[in-house]
């Protein structure tokens, strides 16, 4: 086990300094941070940014192509919902996005994505570790530690998910075979107190200044039972958490206090669980958090598999809202240039009904999972803005033009970071690991 130093690896002297000490990057960059708004569950590509007029045709009928799906499916199922052009580029985007839509000129919306699995589980971990089944290091974790981070009070990699761990767990965030310090720090944002969102920001029984004793003498016995056992990541792993938990009792509290922020800026993203963590996120990002991730809550609610009208309606209004805030905040500060963010679910859902158990047609109207064509959006960060790239077939179910898979983008997206997907590596049991395992090509036609 341990570091292979190849192109994108730190150095020694970083290491030394430090496991998330800020490094540079390799190559040229684009971006310095990132934040991926997972919309956990698989939003449909045909209700949201992927127009397919050719289903109305079908309407209650069946489809002209085979469709592979994980259960039965019926008729075609036309968007209930209604496509227009927005911003000058002319992208279509959903009416349940009117907020959203409005940057338009800002997005770079990827209509061919697809992955191998029809199921959460392992979709979830292509998405966010770059691996079907196995536990692999998150793409965060990745990040962390080719570049470690601005700011060594908070850690690299913030996971902001409410109410609880999705499908998987940890897993979607956990640093696997790396080194412990650049696991992803879970917070639950339905907490507004600090107090909750963060347990043990304070103590109630010593002064700071007694706490960094009791740490200076934990860390000496801990270092002395390491000496020998530097192979142990568990190990180190446990000292570098002691540490950070320290020094975020110094920071933390003011960084997720949102109520000091200017009334029209709460305004702006609003008073709802998802408002108050897109807000967070942006001040994590302000101070010079890594990589932030912002989930749109843990029991997957996308996945729409009845009243998709009535459900996509609800979680697109709980999230546009904050979304469109986010990209203007971050605009207006000079921040998206160099902040990449990343908008999807873990896949699409059928262009065709569901069937239930009670044989009607139609259904409940929902759509079944879909690995085969789904659509993800980036703004900033080095991203062509004002793109729509890509195409699904005529009813939306398979990428057809431009087939984008998930190693593709995240090898997109380690490029505008500045690596080389192919020489980031790790060594581990004696093979060269990367988050991209042995595929994927960057997309140069995503590229500013």
């Amino acid at each position: 086990m341990g570091l292979h130093l190849l192109e994108g690896a730190p150095t020694s002297t970083s290491a030394a300094a430090g496991p998330l000490a800020p490094k540079p990057a390799p190559l040229p960059a684009k971006a310095k941070r990132v934040i991926h708004i997972f919309m956990n569950g698989g939003p449909s590509q045909v209700d949201t940014f992927d127009p397919k007029p050719a289903l109305a045709k079908f309407a209650g009928k069946a489809l002209p192509i085979h469709l592979r799906t994980e259960r039965k499916t019926g008729a075609a199922f036309p968007s209930p919902f209604a496509f227009k052009p927005s911003g000058q580029c002319g992208t279509e985007i959903s009416e349940i996005w009117p907020n959203v839509a409005k940057h338009a000129d800002d997005l770079c919306v990827v209509r061919s994505m697809y992955t191998e699995i029809p199921n959460h589980e392992p979709s979830l971990m292509m998405m966010n570790c770059g691996t079907l089944i196995q536990t692999r290091p998150a793409f965060g974790s990745w990040i962390t530690y080719g570049l470690g981070t601005e700011n060594q009070n908070l850690p690299g990699f913030v996971v902001l998910c409410p109410g609880g761990l999705p499908v998987r767990g940890a897993q979607n965030w956990r640093s696997a075979f790396l080194p412990g310090a650049y696991q992803g720090t879970h917070i639950d944002t339905r907490f507004t107190e600090v107090d909750r969102l963060i347990e043990n920001v304070r103590s109630p029984y010593a002064t700071s200044e007694v706490q960094r004793k009791q740490l200076d003498l934990l860390n000496e016995l801990n270092r002395g039972h390491q000496r020998g056992r530097e192979d142990s990541p568990e190990l180190e792993a446990r000292v570098q958490s002691f540490e950070l938990a320290f020094r975020m009792q110094m920071e933390a509290e003011s960084v997720f206090d949102i109520r000091k922020e200017p009334q029209h800026v709460r305004d702006a993203y609003g008073d709802t669980l998802h408002g108050r963590q897109m807000l967070i996120a942006r001040r994590l990002l302000e101070k010079g958090v890594r990589f932030v991730q912002v989930w749109h809550g843990a029991g997957q609610p996308w996945d729409s598999h009845a009243e998709i009208k009535k459900n996509h309606s609800r979680l697109a209004q709980e999230c546009d809202g904050p979304i469109a805030a986010l990209l203007t905040d971050l605009k207006e500060r000079g921040m998206l240039q160099d902040t990449l963010v990343l908008w999807g679910g873990e896949f699409g859902r059928t262009p065709t009904v569901e069937l239930t158990d009670f044989g009607s047609n139609f259904g409940e109207n929902g759509r079944d999972h879909n690995s085969y064509g789904f659509s993800i959006w980036m703004a900033g960060g080095g991203v062509k803005p004002g793109l729509v790239y890509g195409a699904t077939d005529d009813f939306g179910f398979r990428a057809q033009e431009k087939p984008v898979h998930v190693h593709d983008l995240h090898a997109t997206m380690l490029h505008l970071l500045g690596f080389d997907h192919e020489k980031f590596t790790y060594r581990y049991a004696g093979r060269d690991f990367r988050l991209t395992d042995v595929h994927g090509h960057v997309v140069k036609d995503l590229l500013a």
